[in-house]
């Protein structure tokens, strides 16, 4: 098979560049690869465990917090409530004002 000139500098010029580039930077030994894979799966299941935590402490809170206006809603406590805007009791007024 005989090749002609141009395509042989062209090859070499070709080979010369590849040579010249070197290694790729981005391209890292296997270890380091699954290392940085492995972390970065880690990295997401504590995430996932802390987002379930975060989730289910938020449903708590709704819970408690539904409690607590039901127990204020009820019949013992809607005179405190139902004074049209003023307060039965002023914890801020002086003892002594207190009528």
């Amino acid at each position: 098979m005989i090749q002609s000139p141009t395509s042989s500098i062209g090859l070499l010029l070709l080979l010369i560049g590849y040579a010249a580039a070197g290694p790729e930077p981005d391209l890292r030994p296997r270890a380091v690869r699954t290392s940085a894979c492995q972390e970065h799966t880690n990295l997401h299941t504590r995430l996932d465990v802390v987002e379930k935590k975060v989730e289910d402490t938020v449903e708590k809170l709704e819970v408690e917090l539904a409690a607590v206006l039901d127990t204020i809603q009820a019949p013992k406590w809607r005179p405190l409530l139902d004074t049209a805007g003023q307060t039965t009791v002023d914890i801020l007024e002086e003892p002594l004002q207190r009528g």
